[in-house]
């Protein structure tokens, strides 16, 4: 078994070296990485002690919180694999999760119970094996967190775990159908930690803010990498994002990085002149924007609120991680691209529908070899299949490169429209309409045309105090789209209408049959 540092060790080895380092923290809480350390010990023996042995699976289904922590390292610890669930979720899709992956244990916190409650007598989790946390009061059956960890011992779980033992398997959000999970193994996070180090320069007197919720790939990858680096990490854990609170939090926590959706930058940019100019946000050098395609003058924004950051992008995915990077000193030369790999990453290809590379500036498909890839989906050998070209594999992005190598994302395959013949990628209509002074946010869909088998409608949401027609916007679009791309339809909705996932990606495909 080859030796390599698992979350467990890695947490292990630093409440050794930095007893007395905070380690991780929300917004009310804190733990030295020793305190972080013995109770993670205390709930990986506490999962053996409830009979869960090596590679059966736990769900969690919690908001941000700095219990989260203590999960993934008690899991890391004990060989455990972890399946958090995206607390959005309905009861039935919870359901879904929960049964497909057979879990034999289910933490539920308090504030998302009624979500459980409706499926449980349908699930086949042991009836001893329901964890509560949080809360004044433990419900009928269900066991206490705090009370499960004191019954249980500090000392390190006598488990065996190997580099290419499964770890998490993380359910992606199902934008093309029933989630699918995606198994990642303790090797491949340990890799993308150092990685993850190395290209965004961070180090052990960095603090992160993680703010994406912690059941989700993006916060789970930083957590990991700064605690490899022996740094802070603070979960952010209100239950929704607040843009001031969030200028707020910068300073109040010492955080130095952040990773958000372009969403909850535009939402803090919004802010008046006077709100922005209350919070000092000096201490911050590093930011990332991803998860969602990042608009230009998004971007310049960033940078002038943020002026003593660097800001960076990133593309990947659950299942390859991440693949490339814009870093900051490419921003204002190489606006609008993703960058180009990882150190470690391994050349990209851009595919055509006949497997070959496709030339210099023209649209591929996004195949990546990544040493931090997934191992492949949960009980789906067709669908693990289907993603990979030998040691290549892709999520179905589009994209073409430069003659500078770099990449520039076009749009989802499973999101191209076909009208006459012609290929559509909603993301370039999307970025002209994004520029009208008026419009908030748009997505661009396809729907039937009995002549040309798709056309193009726009869904728009408008500025607040905005009003534009159709007319104003098609005149736009006219300007700097040629004929096929024009949208054909227009639809008005707010934000609060517009279907996304917990990272802030617009679901194209509920949107369909919507308007």
């Amino acid at each position: 078994m080859t030796p390599l540092l698992t979350l467990g060790e890695t947490l292990a080895v630093n409440a050794a070296l930095h007893p007395d380092r905070i380690g991780a923290r929300d917004l009310s809480r804190s733990m030295t990485f020793r305190v972080w350390n013995q109770r993670a010990c205390r709930l990986a023996n506490a999962l053996r002690g409830l009979g869960l042995a090596k590679g059966d699976r736990i769900a969690i289904l919690a908001y941000n919180c700095v219990e989260w922590m203590e999960i993934y390292a008690a899991t890391a610890k004990a060989g455990v694999i972890a399946v958090p669930i995206n607390f959005r979720l309905t009861g039935e899709e919870i359901l879904y999760i929960v049964e497909n992956c057979s879990a034999r244990a289910f933490i539920v916190q308090d504030e998302l119970l009624e979500s459980v409650a409706g499926i449980r007598d349908r699930l086949s989790v042991p009836m001893a094996n329901y964890i509560h946390l949080g809360g004044k009061a433990v419900p009928s059956g269900y066991v206490g967190y705090e009370d499960f960890l004191a019954g249980a011992v500090d000392r390190e779980p006598d488990v065996p775990v190997a580099p290419e033992d499964t770890w998490v398997i993380l359910y992606t959000s199902g934008t093309t159908g029933r989630p699918k999970g995606a198994m990642r193994n303790h090797g491949s996070h340990a890799l993308l930690s150092f990685g993850t180090l190395l290209d965004l320069e961070l180090s052990r007197n960095d603090t992160s803010l993680l703010v994406m919720p912690m059941c989700h790939a993006n916060s789970l990858f930083f957590a990991c990498a700064f605690a490899t680096a022996g740094a802070t990490n603070c979960i952010y854990d209100r239950k929704s994002f607040d843009a001031e609170h969030m200028l707020a939090t910068f300073g109040a926590t010492g955080a130095t990085f952040t990773s958000l959706v372009p969403t909850q930058y535009i939402m803090m940019l919004e802010l008046s002149a006077a709100t922005k100019a209350r919070h000092s946000l000096d201490g911050v050098r590093r930011l990332l924007i991803s998860s969602a395609p990042a608009r230009r003058e998004t971007k310049l924004a960033i940078m002038e609120l943020f002026r003593n950051s660097g800001l960076l992008e990133m593309y990947g995915s659950t299942e390859q991680a991440w693949a490339t990077i814009l870093k900051p000193s490419e921003q204002l030369t190489k606006l609008g691209s993703v960058g180009r790999e990882l150190t470690g990453t391994g050349r990209i290809k851009l595919l055509g529908d006949d497997g070959q590379e496709v030339p210099e500036g023209e649209v591929g498909e996004i195949y990546s070899r990544t040493p931090w890839c997934f191992q492949g989906y949960w009980n789906l050998p067709e669908k693990t299949a289907e993603a990979f070209r030998g040691a290549w594999m892709s999520v179905g992005d589009m994209a073409r490169r430069d003659a500078d190598g770099f990449y520039t994302l076009v749009d989802r395959k499973n999101n191209m429209i076909i009208s006459g013949g012609e290929n559509i990628y909603p993301s370039e209509v999307e970025t002209v309409l994004a520029a009208h002074p008026k419009v908030r946010d748009v997505a661009v869909i396809g729907e039937p045309d009995a002549k040309w088998g798709e056309s193009v409608r726009a869904v728009i949401v408008l500025r607040d105090g905005e009003n534009a027609t159709e007319a104003e916007l098609a005149d736009w679009c006219r300007a700097r789209l040629a004929g096929y791309k024009r949208p054909r339809a227009f639809s008005f909705i707010t934000d609060a209408q517009m279907p996304r996932t917990a990272t802030g990606k617009i679901q194209h495909r509920l949107l369909k049959g919507r308007v």
